[in-house]
This record gives structure tokens, C-alpha cells and sequence, in this order.
């Protein structure tokens, strides 16, 4: 870790203005069509994990922290990816996260989407792959909203 003359901290790929020392992480709400109860909360707990143990910010429920997360799940799909004599051989679920992330020090908000394909075979069900896929798909998404967060400050 080492400070450079801009006034940003580096650490392991990551970079945060040296004046943000809180965040805080709001729940992410689950707007998709489809919604799997779980996903909202253990996506919620696993950025704000994440967060707290890879960075130098304190998480705080204040509203005046320093960067205020909002995030919204907008997408969570299933569709038919490959075929086979006529009949669905691969199946693709297609999970969608907006992110908003406000910098309320330097009154500069940052939006974007991450989104993330989880494919399997047409023979399991829904259920049956997102049991399988649940903690893939937990932490690729986890990795994917850290990094865009830390780089696009």
C-alpha cells in the first residue's frame, strides 16, 4: 500500500481517493421479473464483505457517508442457448445488477450495469441449477461490482 502524490491509495488493484473513508452499502433491492428470494441478501452480505475486507473503508449505515451504494437487481432470466435435434440442449441464466455509486464529497454520481451468464445443461431444471450455480454466481458477480466500484472512480 503506498499513497502517490494525487491523493489515491493503491492496494492491490485497486484505488480510492484518499478523502473517502466510509460507505455506506445499502440493501440491493431485486426488481427482475423473476425473482430468487435468496439472491438479494447474500449478494447484499457479500459486497459488503468484500468491501470491508479488501479496502481501508468503514462501512457505516450514516447518510452522510462518504460513497453511498444503491444497487438494484433488473434482470434474472433464463433462456434456451443451444440446440440439439430440435430440442433445447443448454440453457443460460442471465443475472442483471445496476449499480449507482454517489460520492457525496465530491458530489459526483456513477451509474452502471454488471452483468454476469451462469449456462446449463436443458435436462436440469431452474432449481436445479441455481443450487448448483448460487455460489458461482455469488462470487462472480461479487468480483465483477468490486472491481467496476474500485475502478471507475
Amino acid at each position: 500500500m503506498g499513497n502517490s502524490g494525487c491523493g489515491v491509495y493503491r492496494f492491490a488493484d485497486i484505488s480510492i481517493p484518499d478523502s473517502i473513508k466510509t460507505v455506506k452499502i445499502n440493501f440491493f433491492e431485486n426488481r427482475a421479473p423473476y425473482i430468487n428470494p435468496q439472491l438479494s441478501p447474500r449478494l447484499t452480505d457479500a459486497v459488503r464483505q468484500k468491501i470491508v475486507s479488501q479496502t481501508k473503508l468503514t462501512q457505516t449505515n450514516n447518510d452522510n457517508s462518504d460513497w453511498v451504494l444503491d444497487a438494484t437487481i433488473t434482470n434474472y432470466a433464463v433462456s434456451t442457448t443451444g440446440v440439439s435435434q430440435g430440442q433445447a440442449a443448454q440453457n443460460r441464466l442471465t443475472v442483471t445488477v445496476h449499480i449507482v455509486r454517489l460520492d457525496q464529497k465530491g458530489g459526483k454520481t456513477v451509474e452502471y450495469d454488471i452483468s454476469r451468464n451462469f449456462d446449463f445443461p436443458a435436462t436440469q431444471s431452474i432449481t436445479e441449477a441455481e443450487n448448483a450455480k448460487f455460489p458461482e454466481m455469488i462470487k462472480g458477480l461479487t468480483d465483477d461490482i468490486f472491481n467496476r466500484i474500485f475502478s471507475d472512480w
